[in-house]
């Protein structure tokens, strides 16, 4: 595929890869971007996962035709886009890998034979002929070896894994925003001080396209509405104003009870109200809704004096992926010894800038009238 005169697209689609990283369900697969840069000097821009390697293969033989690649430039050392780094290598004895310092020195853990390195350093240039590539650090985005590459003659963007999102290549080509936010907050998520610097570094260049590794091409609209929303995520800013309710229930009981709070958020006039069953629902879905929206309640059952797993997996996975600034109301349900608030209580506690919202509303089994009151009352202050 062509991206430029000189810029050709060899990445490989996996129709059959539907749990990335072995965490994330991906029922639309997943792709794997890479691309050349066909100029007086041959520039290959990162490899493919083990599993499309040979795929890969074929299209960077068709992409080259009668020509050798010079350089192959490595953004991000991780296995789904550098698997293939030894047997380019191998195949192509005189080719120079080019990486982050930080990337040469992890370059060990996953090859045996020793590479022909350069490595490069921020502000650091590479003349390919009419292309010349600008390198731009991006430490911890998501790898603390990851750089993003600029092509000033054709002004796109090599952004490794930022600006991805899950499926395969063409996957929702209508609706980016939805896969590529449950793609940052599950992957990314944590590290979005990393990722604002990066913003305001690519701020002063002049972007026609972004190339990330995982999705589309963005240009024109398109990545003008990426820049924005990557802007609202990386700062832990609310997205969507609403409110989000995650619920694990045992028998049903506090499933109920959260479809009646979602009644009485509407009827307040509440404009969003989104929910997610974490005992069933993908828990990747719930950890983008808890970010996308500035307020949270989370209703979870009692278990064994403590809370039930599905709602403590949650709240863990939101605190190593750094959730902040919101605000969060509890609901717990126990027959005979009501346990899960002072579980959760503590989990929310530690992470920066919740806040807790009065009351806590304690269930015991079926949902009654003097609970709903109770609901009503947390709806008001979830609210105000």
């Amino acid at each position: 595929m062509k991206i430029t005169d000189n810029i050709k697209y060899i990445g490989v689609d996996d129709a059959d890869m539907h749990l990335f990283e072995s965490q994330y369900v991906t029922p639309d697969g997943m792709c794997y971007n890479s691309y050349v840069i066909l100029d007086e000097k041959v520039a290959v821009m990162d490899t493919s996962d083990h599993r499309t390697i040979d795929v890969w293969k074929e299209n960077l033989k068709e992409a080259l035709g009668d020509r050798q690649p010079d350089y192959l430039i490595v953004h991000h050392l991780e296995p789904d886009h550098a698997s293939g780094i030894a047997e380019l290598c191998a195949l192509y004895p005189d080719l120079q890998v080019v990486c982050s310092a930080k990337a040469a020195q992890m370059m060990s853990q996953y090859f045996d034979a020793p590479l022909n390195v350069l490595t490069v350093k921020e502000g650091d240039t590479l003349s390919l002929g009419r292309h010349t590539l600008r390198f731009i650090m991006a430490p911890m985005v998501h790898w603390p070896e990851v750089m993003v590459t600029y092509d000033d003659c054709d002004r796109v963007l090599f952004s490794a894994d930022g600006f991805g999102k899950f499926g395969v290549y063409e996957a929702d080509a209508d609706d980016w925003a939805c896969e590529a936010r449950r793609y940052y907050f599950n992957i990314c998520g944590k590290y979005g001080t990393p990722v604002s610097t990066l913003l305001k570094k690519a701020a002063a260049l002049d972007i026609q396209k972004i190339l990330p590794l995982h999705g589309p091409v963005l240009e024109g609209e398109k990545m003008a509405e990426a820049i924005r929303l990557y802007t609202i995520w990386s700062a832990y800013d609310v997205e969507t104003e609403g409110v989000f309710i995650a619920h694990a229930s045992i028998h049903g009981n506090t499933a109920a009870a959260a479809e009646r709070l979602v009644e009485i958020l509407k009827a307040k006039g509440c404009p969003k109200v989104a929910v997610n069953d974490l005992c069933r629902d993908d828990l990747g879905e719930a950890i983008e809704d808890a970010f996308r929206y500035g307020k949270m309640i989370c209703m979870a059952s009692s278990y064994d004096a403590g809370v039930f797993p599905p709602m403590y997996d949650f709240l863990h996975h939101l605190d190593i992926k750094a959730y902040q600034r919101r605000r969060v109301g509890i609901v717990e349900n126990g027959s005979w010894a009501p346990s899960a608030a002072k579980t959760m209580r503590p989990m929310l506690e530690g992470m920066k800038q919740v806040e807790l919202v009065e009351p806590v509303v304690t269930l015991r089994g079926k949902m009654k009238d003097t609970d709903i009151l109770q609901l009503d009352a947390l709806a008001d202050a979830i609210l105000a």
